[in-house]
């Protein structure tokens, strides 16, 4: 069944991130001063081109074992040009046009048989230079299809987050994809949708993007308490000779998790050895001895599917408004900014409301997921997707609704144009 983007499940693919001061930086200086840092949403509009576009692949019948709706969109710039677009829980099959079995104005998916579809756990869609999308790439064939990134062996899942382009090896010509995973585990109670386990790296080749391997990068299976470990890779920055790498962890009972930061030297993502992790004062080998960068408290708060992005000088951080009141988190983006990865991050700063698509019940219609995607930017602003699913009564699945309706379970795309504040 698709994410429910709800704190008691690590399942919705929500893990929720969050903002606070911690300790002098070491590496990227704290920058200028904040005048010249500082960053605020200017302006926004929906960009209603790249919405269009994946509700054209995905209504597209010439082939039934492809992409028709997914959550936990991310994207990588490819050296040919291409684009490729990382989903976590992916529908395939058919997509009817209205009216539906009983009457309804939506387009509404079955399995290319026509019974209930399936639901994997991952897949990648390939989008062309000129920006259409091409093909869906998942495990098994066309007659037996499977997530692209295959279930661990003993259970469990993964799910794609942040990817690089990187060379094979140090100093080697040859490149490759290495895509960070989310690897989660069977689980109950509040993790029913699944237990974190760690963060793993995937490696494709080019320009086939056939799956070489998937190696651990940083496990957290030793942590006890499962709301404790961290999930590395939700945004993924490159900046001085170091990728950065975002990550938060799942406490059950908050909508607001803490966030994370390790760092790893350029093109060296698939190097576990070579991982660091900000402790508060330095970069230290032991992921256990990581403080937050990003604390949740009072107002403050973000998601872990969150998103950065570098502006200039400044570091931009888009989330869902965790810190805000009622259902702001699963309606409201949000955004902070530093001068350094590692913080002190200042915010909340606006409120972005996206647009939602029409439906029966629109009361249960949730954003979450904000995504930035760099390589796809332009004159007209840094584009951002948000996911959208259906969130119901407590016990009603979410399935029923999003196959009903498709255009609810499908990323949405905005232009965000960002400057510093007015005087």
């Amino acid at each position: 069944m698709p994410r429910a983007p709800i704190r008691t499940t690590a399942a919705a693919g929500l893990l929720l991130l969050t903002a606070a001061v911690a300790g002098l930086p070491q590496g990227p200086a704290a920058g200028p001063r904040a005048g010249r840092v500082e960053r605020r949403i200017a302006a926004w509009s929906a960009d209603f081109r790249q919405t269009a576009e994946f509700t054209r692949y995905g209504n597209d019948n010439t082939r039934l074992d492809d992409w028709t709706g997914g959550d936990g969109t991310h994207s990588v710039r490819l050296p040919d040009g291409r684009t490729l677009w990382l989903f976590s829980d992916t529908f395939l099959g058919r997509v009817h046009a209205p009216p539906g079995p009983h009457g309804e104005t939506h387009h509404w998916r079955t399995s290319g048989t026509g019974g209930t579809p399936s639901l994997w756990h991952n897949s990648a869609v390939l989008m062309s230079r000129s920006g259409r999308a091409r093909r869906t790439l998942t495990g098994g064939g066309a007659a037996a299809p499977g997530p692209f990134f295959p279930d661990p062996p003993g259970g469990g899942w993964r799910w794609p987050v942040g990817a690089r382009v990187e060379p094979r090896a140090p100093g080697a010509t040859a490149r490759v994809v290495r895509v960070l995973l989310w690897r989660r585990t069977p689980g109950t109670g509040p993790w029913i949708f699944g237990e974190p386990h760690g963060t793993e790296v995937a490696t494709l080749s080019l320009p086939g993007l056939s799956l070489e391997g998937i190696t651990p990068a940083v496990d957290q299976a030793a942590v006890p308490d499962p709301g404790r470990r961290v999930l590395y890779g939700t945004a993924v920055v490159p900046a001085g000779g170091w990728t950065y790498v975002f990550g938060g962890d799942d406490p059950p009972t908050s909508p607001a998790s803490s966030g994370f930061l390790a760092r790893v030297p350029a093109g060296r993502l698939a190097d576990r050895g070579r991982w660091r992790f900000w402790d508060g004062a330095r970069w230290q080998p032991r992921a256990g001895r990581a403080v937050p960068v990003l604390r949740g408290g009072g107002r403050r708060g973000v998601g872990a599917s969150f998103t950065v992005v570098r502006d200039g000088p400044a570091w931009v951080l888009f989330t869902m408004d965790t810190g805000g009141d009622g259902s702001a988190w699963l309606r409201v983006i949000t955004s902070y900014w530093a001068g350094a990865p590692q913080g002190p991050w200042h915010g909340p700063h606006g409120r972005l409301t996206p647009p939602r698509p029409p439906a029966d019940d629109p009361r249960h219609v949730v954003v979450y997921n904000p995504q930035a995607h760099p390589e796809r930017t332009g004159g007209r602003g840094l584009l951002l997707s948000y996911d959208i699913n259906w969130l119901g009564p407590p016990g009603v699945p979410p399935g029923p609704r999003v196959n009903g309706a498709v255009e609810l379970y499908r990323p949405r795309f905005l232009r965000v144009r960002l400057a510093p504040p007015a005087p």
